[in-house]
């Protein structure tokens, strides 16, 4: 028996990335996955969902858009009767000095990430409120946690997000719903291959960026997804208001070379 065995779980974000990491997931543990995004997801990487779930659906939907939110919800409810849990992955990218950015440019990432957010929970607390149960989990960033060169947009999304969260926790813990976020370090998905994985980003500092993860490495989605499944099942029933980072040890402090002397470095 899975841990989300009976479970329904929808999940922004869905087509690629930690979202469809977390989907797989999901399905495989039990779970029926109402995934949305506003790209179509492959059909192959979601039939690996059906395959594990045959009830999962997937939506086309933009999470800036309430109606929209609001209807996938509404049909989750219509076809299975509840809502277990929120996975709230979508997001985009964006940054640049302040004094160069284009207010037009910073709401967009607002508007996706930390308004996406908003509307995704708003969509599914009125099914959790009457169940009396459910937990929400965002998808945040180490970047929300401290700042990071160039990120401004972005890192203040991811903050945002961050606390909307522990909000969350706060005022719905007394009805049974619970709220955390995880905050993933650099994680090889799409969307990291379109910025720092890109031909265009210069190799010295993409390195220096995953030497910044004591593991030596960028993480992977399905590594993001386990902790994801953790929050939502019972195994995390008596945690709520978190901000877990998942980011191989990026925030636990920087890394300078040291351990190379105390003959701790990996090498041989």
């Amino acid at each position: 028996m899975g841990r989300l065995e009976g479970r329904v779980a929808l999940i922004t974000g869905a087509a690629s990335g930690i979202g469809l990491a977390s989907a797989l997931r999901f399905a495989r543990e039990g779970a029926v996955v109402v995934g949305l995004d506003v790209q179509e997801s492959a059909s192959r990487d979601w039939k690996a969902v059906q395959d594990a779930a045959p009830a999962a659906a997937f939506h086309v939907a933009d999470v800036t858009d309430e109606a929209a939110l609001a209807a996938v919800a509404r049909e989750a409810v219509a076809a299975h009767g509840r809502i277990d849990v929120l996975v709230a992955a979508a997001g985009i990218v964006g940054g640049g000095p302040v004094h160069l950015l284009s207010a037009q440019d910073w709401q967009r990432v607002q508007d996706v990430n930390l308004t996406g957010v908003f509307l995704s929970a708003k969509a599914v607390l009125p099914q959790m409120l009457l169940q009396r149960s459910g937990s929400i989990v965002t998808i945040a960033s180490v970047e929300g946690l401290e700042g990071a060169e160039g990120g401004s947009t972005y890192n203040a999304s991811k903050g945002g997000v961050i606390l909307l969260t522990k909000n969350l926790a706060m005022d719905y813990g007394r009805m049974g719903i619970r709220a955390n976020a995880i905050c993933p370090g650099f994680i090889d998905t799409p969307l990291f291959r379109s910025v720092v994985g890109a031909d265009t980003f210069p190799e010295q500092y993409r390195e220096r960026i995953r030497d910044q993860h004591q593991l030596g490495r960028f993480g992977r989605s399905e590594e993001v997804a386990g902790a994801v499944l953790f929050l939502a099942s019972d195994d995390a029933s008596f945690v709520s208001g978190v901000a877990l980072p998942v980011d191989g040890g990026f925030n636990a402090g920087h890394h300078v070379g040291l351990v190379d002397l105390m003959g701790l470095g990996g090498q041989s």
